[in-house]
């Protein structure tokens, strides 16, 4: 039976016997192994049903350790870790060999981050290794920013959730990869397109790989519910096509009252796209267990963080 618990010493003694356990960080709960060893790594991708070709990412203690498995470091990059490491942001650099082939889905490059969580953070101080951590969910399914999110996925598959309370960020890290020392967004995150280019100026995006993508969260599907769901510029005319249905509504600010609708949530009434980012997947969470036949999600404004919201959106509804 999955424990949850914050025992940073229980979670590192299952991670250095190599084990598996999910991690908070402020983007979203990640199941974490040993990337040394190789029975630990097949058991994430076993445990989440996730393909091989998808590479994950590692999750660092510290900037010094890029130097050790990366090969070449470009100064952009090393502009954008000074901006916002630790923090919701992911390189793909170039790796060394002691990098396994198996982290990276065969590739030259490898994903690094330095997660800003302070429970991580001392768990990843008490390890003499870095961990791989991908979304603690079954490939394709809504993100976790809760312990209890992780429980109900893998209740029997887990020993521990390390329960670092509700994820602050609540989506996924911004994933910047180099074409030579050129910056290239790969995923779209919790840090915006236009935060990335005030420090290193435009940037190129290439977000979308279904065969060999070069980034975690790359595939035209994923952070999907169960229950259908359909991206919207007008939630009332999309209500009308699905009259007769138990309909749940996702909006960004304001709920706009219809008889047609059965249950509504709203991201942020303040309207602020960081709040509508961090309660996100929770608010998806909810509606997907409330037995509707469909979710209609509202199109934020696209830009800022809106951009990085309708991203997941939309590829929760491919």
């Amino acid at each position: 039976m999955i424990q949850i618990s914050s025992d940073i010493n229980r979670a590192a003694t299952i991670l250095q016997e190599g084990g598996l356990v999910a991690i908070p960080t402020e983007t979203v709960y990640g199941l974490a192994g040993n990337i040394f060893n190789e029975s630990a790594i097949k058991k994430i991708f076993k445990t989440k049903q996730r393909p091989l070709f998808n590479p994950l990412i590692v999750h660092v203690k510290s900037r010094k350790y890029v130097n050790e498995v990366a090969e070449y470091i470009p100064p952009k990059a090393t502009q954008l870790a000074d901006a916002f490491w630790p923090g919701p942001l992911t390189l793909v650099l170039k790796k060394k060999p002691i990098i396994p082939d198996l982290i990276t889905a065969g590739k030259d490059t490898v994903a690094l981050r330095m997660p800003d969580h302070p429970l991580t953070q001392k768990l990843l101080n008490a390890l003499d290794f870095p961990v791989a951590a991908p979304s603690a969910n079954p490939f394709g399914r809504i993100s976790p920013t809760k312990a209890e999110h992780v429980a109900n996925y893998f209740a029997d598959e887990l020993e521990m959730v390390l329960d670092g309370g509700p994820c602050q960020s609540g989506i996924e890290s911004t994933i910047i990869g180099f074409d030579g020392d050129n910056p290239i967004i790969y995923r779209l995150g919790s840090i915006s397109r236009e935060d990335i280019e005030a420090v290193v100026g435009p940037v190129e995006s290439i977000t979308k790989n279904d065969t060999t993508p070069d980034a975690p969260g790359m595939l035209s599907r994923h952070y999907a519910p169960t229950t259908p769901t359909v991206l919207s510029n007008d939630v009332l005319a999309t209500v009308m096509k699905h009259q007769g249905k138990r309909i749940g509504i996702l909006f960004f600010k304001t709920i706009v009252p219809h008889d047609g609708i059965a249950v509504a949530k709203v991201l942020s009434p303040n309207g602020s796209e960081k709040e509508a980012a961090s309660n996100l997947y929770a608010a998806l969470h909810d509606l997907d267990n409330m037995n509707l036949d469909v979710i209609i999600a509202e199109r934020l404004p696209n830009q800022g963080l809106g951009a990085s919201i309708n991203d997941r959106l939309l590829r929760a509804t491919k």
